[in-house]
């Protein structure tokens, strides 16, 4: 399985669970940069979320 990494505006290279921050809405779940606050792709956020650093 390939690896998903997302580089967020504030420059921070985003490529595992450890790096994004993970909040729940009523329409799902949003993901948000640990470093910035700024939201993440959904798509990018979901598969990020699974990614363990190991």
């Amino acid at each position: 399985m390939s690896r998903t990494s997302y580089r967020c505006s504030c420059g921070a290279e985003i490529r595992y669970k450890q790096d994004v921050e993970t909040r729940s809405t009523t329409t799902g779940r949003r993901f948000i940069c640990r470093d910035c606050g700024t939201p993440v792709p959904g798509t990018v956020g979901e598969k990020i979320s699974h990614q363990n650093p190991s």
